[in-house]
């Protein structure tokens, strides 16, 4: 028999819940055990941005976790539908702010199939090469962020170090260093700048130069393998059960991937070319997450050579096509996804034949990888969640949109 009683602990106070002891009637060696409710968040460093996990903990062990969100939440579906085809790439690259070249592709791959437009074949490979880009600097974030998170500072350095590199040819390119806007329908906003392509290879074997300084530093240390290996096992059952994609996915053993297995872009001839390889991993826990993001580095620097090869013997042409002033998209449906840099990203658009989209839905990949927080955190340590938490790879406006 056991009783639950509240134990006077005030919601306020240090952000923590009104908490409940249990106590037995037992022997003498039995003790009374709290369960406490402890906020982690919405301001707290280990969380990417403004997310709120609610802990149940019994001592410094986890028994429940409920992720709360919205704190970031903009309503963008609904801005999508008062905005005009051309208007909403700007909205659309800033739910994942570390991936927003790849954030436009979905938008204008959507419409740019529901319009039946053939985009010129140089775009094709320009946006590849771009992706690429985009993809490595979104990993290079979490390289750097995540063993800062438990407690190694180093990392992060050499890590942005890598970022400006890439930054510095991207912002060349677009004028932008986060929020590219770069993307048209039916192509590009612009052709490359004069020696852009032999910039952008410098920077891609400077980059690779450099990788392995990150790789030694830390896959070798032996404090982060002792706070990632084993640590925050995710099968591939619940991977399936929550949708989970991305790099998480592959690092427990499910080897699926867009731009291989329903190519778009230039991918499908990447793909046959041997130059796209999808990394995987079976242990599932973070150590092979962190292991997963670092080898698809390695895959997208290949990837952008391969593009940027292809590109410098392609004779100069168009990199758009011509639109009329007001575009409208033609009465229908489609479901446009891709592979972003954390997982799946799907723009399911239905138009009524007008200059704006009547519904454009938007499936993040970040929601569905938070989603199984739920299930890896309990019965695991506090120490152990933040290791957990940082490997998710998640970024908050990805979740809220």
């Amino acid at each position: 028999m056991s009783t639950e009683r509240v134990v006077g602990i005030g919601a306020g106070a240090a952000g923590l819940d009104p908490v409940y002891e249990r106590g037995g009637t037992g022997t003498a060696s039995e003790l009374p055990t709290t369960d406490m409710v402890l906020n982690i968040g919405p301001q707290h460093p280990a969380t990417h941005g403004v997310l709120r996990l609610r802990l149940t903990l019994d001592g410094e062990r986890i028994v429940h976790c409920e992720p709360i969100i919205g704190y970031m939440h903009r309503g963008a579906e609904k801005l999508f539908e008062v905005r005009d085809y051309r208007q909403i790439i700007v909205l659309a690259n800033r739910h994942d702010w570390l991936s927003a070249f790849c954030n436009e592709l979905g938008v204008v791959g959507a419409v740019e199939r529901m319009m039946g437009l053939e985009v010129p074949v140089r775009a094709v490979w320009l946006r590849t090469l771009l992706a690429e880009l985009n993809r490595v600097l979104n990993h290079l974030m979490f390289l750097g962020s995540y063993p800062l998170e438990l407690g190694a500072i180093t990392p992060v350095f050499y890590a942005f170090r890598e970022r400006e590199t890439i930054q510095a040819v991207m912002e060349e390119l677009s004028g932008g260093r986060m929020h590219y806007m770069f993307n048209r329908v039916g192509g590009l906003k612009e052709d490359l700048p004069y020696g852009w392509l032999p910039r952008a290879a410098a920077a891609s074997a400077a980059v690779r130069r450099r990788l392995p300084d990150i790789e030694n530093l830390v896959l070798g240390n032996e404090i982060f393998r002792a706070r990632t290996v084993g640590v925050g096992r995710l099968s591939p059952e619940l991977i399936a059960s929550y949708g989970v994609s991305g790099p998480i996915a592959r690092a427990s053993g499910v080897d699926a991937d867009l731009r291989r297995d329903e190519p778009y872009l230039a991918y499908d001839e990447l793909a046959r070319d041997g130059v796209l390889r999808v990394v995987t991993r079976t242990e599932g826990d973070c150590f092979a997450r962190f292991s997963v993001l670092l080898e698809q580095v390695k895959v997208s620097l290949d990837l952008v050579d391969a593009c940027i090869d292809r590109l410098l013997s392609m004779p100069a042409g168009p990199v758009n096509v011509r639109l009329p002033k007001i575009l409208k998209v033609p009465e229908g449906q489609t479901y446009y996804w891709t592979e972003n840099p954390l997982g799946i990203n799907g723009y399911y658009l239905v138009s009524r034949g007008d200059k704006t989209p009547w519904r454009l839905k938007l499936r993040s990949a970040s929601f569905n990888n938070i989603s199984v927080l739920p299930e890896m955190l309990p019965d695991t340590i506090v120490a152990d969640m933040i290791a957990i938490l940082g490997s998710m790879f998640f970024v908050v406006g990805d979740i809220d949109k």
